[in-house]
């Protein structure tokens, strides 16, 4: 069984990254609950939405976050590539992936 997880993150480019943050901040209205340098994350509901700066990036990607009990047959279920490549998963027990479109999903344990 796979459900919907409680992150999602915009992947933005520097050129982009302050006019995304001060949209959702000042034109959507969504409060901040976590600044760094390179990452604002904002309450969205029951979920939290993460605009992130990547310095090496031309184009905006979202990234979702999906729960499973069995992220390895999950993936299998998906007919997905695995693509653990993308970001270090220290202390997650699940896989990258992306749907047909590119969108890149976390597939994890909750």
């Amino acid at each position: 069984m796979i459900t919907p997880g409680k992150n999602t993150a915009i992947k933005v480019p520097l050129h982009k990254w302050q006019e995304t943050v001060a949209f959702y901040r000042d034109r959507v209205g969504l409060q901040p609950i976590r600044e760094t340098p390179d990452t604002v994350a904002f309450a969205l509901g029951s979920m939290t939405l993460w605009i992130e700066r990547v310095e090496r990036q031309s184009q905006v990607d979202v990234w979702l976050e999906l729960f499973s009990d069995d992220a390895d047959q999950a993936l299998t279920h998906l007919g997905s590539p695995r693509r653990d490549e993308l970001e270090p998963l220290d202390g997650v027990n699940g896989h990258w992936t992306s749907d047909p479109s590119g969108v890149v999903l976390l597939l994890r344990k909750e």
